[in-house]
């Protein structure tokens, strides 16, 4: 019997310690999330050396030429893409700043419109064929070109660049919000 109390006060032990482990990671992630205002507050050196209409632009997450780097990573944070390159003979550096967005249905990203569950095909309507087999009846209802496997319902995401910047000597050279491949 002791055996079994042994065990058992081992097993909460362990689901206990990580249960703690568990919810000291998820509260890391969600205290260490990247904001404008966390930024600013972690960096407050930086933001006070910025002009004062500099400083109102980082507060609304505006950038406009001849901007520090300091003052766009302050305004837009970090980008998830850098490239090096050459404008004019001079060496610079973009900036790709990427969200991930879900392809519509009937896009170029996710053509399968009209195929499995639902109004256009699926189950929701389809075909009715009737066989016999060794003197059986089968019948199918359906879209015959419906997988369940290679059409999902959850539409994929996909990553668009949705803002760059370029720079040259430490300052904005252009920057552009681009626009969605689809609507």
């Amino acid at each position: 019997m002791t055996d079994q109390v042994a065990a058992v006060s081992f097993f909460m032990k362990t689901i206990s310690k990580t249960l703690l482990l568990g919810l000291a990671a998820v509260g890391l992630c969600l205290t260490s999330c990247e904001t404008l205002e966390n930024r600013i507050s972690e960096h407050q050196d930086i933001y006070n050396s910025l002009s004062p209409s500099d400083q109102a632009l980082v507060r609304e997450g505006k950038i406009r030429s001849g901007m520090s780097m300091n003052a766009v990573w302050l305004a837009w944070g970090s980008p998830e893409q850098k490239t090096s390159g050459e404008m004019r003979g001079r060496p610079t550096e973009t900036w790709i700043y990427i969200e991930n967005r879900y392809a519509p249905y009937g896009s170029a990203y996710y053509p399968y419109y009209g195929y499995g569950p639902g109004f256009y095909g699926g189950f929701g309507g389809g075909v009715g064929v009737i066989r016999t087999h060794h003197h059986g009846r089968f019948v199918f209802f359906g879209d015959p070109f419906y997988d369940p496997f290679y059409y999902s319902y959850i539409p994929p995401t996909i990553s668009v660049p949705y803002k760059t910047v370029t720079f040259s000597n430490g300052r904005v050279m252009s920057f552009q919000y681009l626009v969605p491949p689809y609507r």
